[in-house]
């Protein structure tokens, strides 16, 4: 198996966070997807409601590994009097994890603008016991200051700022000591993983035991990613992140093997052939399970009604769905599992 490179890893996952994909905001990170896989001399075709699904090789019972490549975000909900933008989430992100992080507005006719997420009032030394005593809530006391002259509504629309328009947040990737830091580890680090298996499988020229796709899904976040499937599919591998915490067995330095998140659990046979590859080919692992708030692709595929397998597998990651922390070592051993489990 060819080892781990972790520099076009990294180097592909710096890629993809330059290019803002807020759930629905798609078209830009599925070029750039598009043109990874004319690189590498893949085949693939477009998903109608978005989302790209390469073909891999081999043949026959057909498995789907995916990693999605949407982010949660903001939008646009009103424009308020004096000229701020009252704004709502799109996907799982929550007040207190954006509050005072730069964006980009993107509109409807392809403009582009920048501002910040305060609260309101937003000066801890003329506002102390607001700033203290009230959680931040988009409803009531969270906007985006854009970074333009405006002092009320019209000054905004006269931008071309409208509502619903898109807000992304920046990534701020670092890392340090070995840990990414990062927006949108989940899960454009993973989607970084899978590209750097997709690199491996073609310049080794590494014969597949069965048909693969890559399906890269541009709506796991708000629960339809892979609501469709190719027909023929039998199992699909999610790769995403396993969120650490109290109670967790989760770890940013292993590779997590899920057998359980807040819908139900993942099939007791695929996991199983998972673990046993993990153990075969050495890879530091855990198993864990995940409540209340998590699930994965792979469940989306299952309430759909299709007749498949899922399983999913991912680093421990620290900060979900806030400024996320995981470690190249988690990566690593994710890339490690995925290789071997695509040798059985």
């Amino acid at each position: 198996m060819r080892a781990f490179d972790q520099t076009f890893c990294l180097e592909t996952f710096e890629k993809l966070l330059s290019v803002d994909s807020t759930t629905g905001w798609y078209e830009d990170i599925q070029a750039l997807t598009c043109s990874m896989l004319d690189e590498l001399g893949y085949s693939y075709e477009l998903v109608h409601k978005g989302g790209v699904v390469a073909s891999i090789g081999g043949v026959g019972d057909p498995l789907v590994i995916t990693a999605h490549l949407d982010d949660i975000g903001l939008m646009v909900r009103h424009i308020n009097a004096d000229g701020t933008l009252n704004v709502c989430p799109v996907g799982g992100l929550y007040p207190f994890y954006c509050v005072t992080e730069n964006v980009r507005i993107h509109t409807r006719d392809d403009r582009t603008f920048t501002g910040t997420v305060c609260r309101t009032p937003n000066s801890i030394h003329v506002t102390e016991e607001e700033l203290r005593n009230v959680l931040p809530d988009f409803r009531t006391n969270v906007c985006v200051v854009l970074d333009e002259d405006v002092s009320n509504a019209d000054d905004v629309r006269s931008l071309g700022i409208e509502t619903g328009d898109v807000i992304a947040l920046e990534p701020r990737f670092t890392l340090a000591n070995g840990y990414l830091k990062s927006r949108f580890v989940d899960d454009k680090a993973l989607v970084a993983v899978l590209f750097t298996a997709l690199k491996a499988l073609k310049e080794e020229g590494i014969a597949l035991n069965r048909k693969v796709y890559a399906f890269f899904a541009v709506f796991e976040e708000i629960g339809h990613g892979t609501s469709w499937l190719p027909s023929d599919v039998r199992d699909i591998l999610s790769i995403d992140i396993a969120p650490t915490g109290p109670d967790q067995n989760s770890d940013e330095r292993k590779v997590t093997i899920f057998a359980k998140d807040s819908r139900f659990p993942y099939h007791w046979g695929m996991a199983n052939e998972l673990r046993a590859s993990a153990i075969d080919a050495g890879v530091d692992f855990v198993m864990d399970v995940f409540t209340p708030h998590y699930g994965s692709d792979g469940d989306t595929s299952i309430y759909a009604g299709h007749d498949v397998r899922h399983a999913a597998i991912g680093p421990g990651t620290a900060n979900s769905h806030g400024y996320e922390r995981t470690h190249v070592d988690g990566l690593r051993n994710t890339y490690d599992l995925l290789m071997a489990y695509l040798a059985r």
